[in-house]
């Protein structure tokens, strides 16, 4: 469940739009390139659609490529009380359907593993495959009630600061410096409020119905910087495959993006075969 706790600028032009959920709120996004099946991103906990940056520019070549703000982080709005895995997949499913996007790969980095299953419970029609990046670790873990406690009580004590020490345990001793403390900063100017009423619900949310329920294929690209149990995966989700990125920490597509641009697009040729 660490993995799903834990969750630089685009190379490319963005072309930022506006599609409005249900309760009101505005959910940020750019779309480009085009082409089938549509690439979809989702970013994790406390982050937002930059973390893509070398994502756009590769796949929109050949792809219809959409990144999304999920509520209350980026460019979004903050008009909720309660931040939910079932919230920000209805802000997914309000991008794709504005789009009218038919044939859809869903990928999500951390905390976006959980909103990606979200997402396609409610639209199975539509989503044909979910791609974690470093997501899906073990679908049965989870913390408890008092360790949840313990987390959020330090991130309302001093937000920066904890996450501060957070973000950094997230990277090996030896990644880039300058990617660090980027990432560090973006995710300590989230808004706690949203931070840590996501958190709660990250917790509480369990991944197995929800990936059995939207019956599509199941992929991670995973850092082997915290163990994959792929054969608890296997056990709820038969089609469960995992492709392995060594020497990295948890942002895996930011730091080896070519390795993991190639196993999306092997992930892509499997699934059109």
């Amino acid at each position: 469940m660490l993995s799903l706790l834990i969750i630089l600028t685009g190379c490319s032009p963005k072309h930022s739009e506006q599609a409005v959920y249900s309760d009101g709120v505005e959910i940020n996004y750019s779309a480009q390139g085009q082409g089938e099946p549509a690439l979809v991103f989702i970013h994790g906990w406390c982050c937002d659609n930059d973390v893509w940056k070398y994502q756009v520019p590769y796949f929109e070549k050949s792809h219809k490529v959409v990144t999304i703000d999920l509520g209350g982080h980026g460019q979004s709005g903050l008009g909720r009380e309660d931040w939910t895995m079932e919230m920000f997949g209805e802000d997914v499913a309000a991008v794709i359907k504005k789009l009218n996007l038919k044939k859809v790969i869903l990928v999500g980095h951390s905390m976006g593993g959980p909103v990606i299953a979200a997402a396609a419970r409610l639209m199975p029609e539509r989503v044909i495959a979910l791609v974690g990046a470093d997501t899906f670790h073990n679908i049965e873990e989870g913390y408890t009630g008092e360790q949840m406690a313990q987390i959020i009580a330090n991130m309302q004590r001093d937000f920066k600061k904890e996450m501060n020490i957070f973000v950094r345990n997230m990277f090996p001793a030896n990644a880039d410096p300058n990617r660090v403390d980027w990432v560090v900063a973006k995710m300590s100017s989230a808004n706690p409020n949203v931070a840590i009423s996501s958190l709660r619900s990250l917790g509480q949310y369990s991944l197995i119905q929800p990936l059995q329920d939207s019956n599509v294929l199941v992929y991670s690209i995973s850092s082997d910087f915290w163990p994959t149990d792929f054969e608890v995966n296997k056990k709820y989700i038969e089609s469960f495959e995992v492709k392995m990125i060594t020497g990295v920490g948890h942002f895996v597509m930011l730091e080896d993006p070519d390795k993991f641009n190639e196993y999306l697009d092997e992930i892509i040729n499997e699934l059109d075969e």
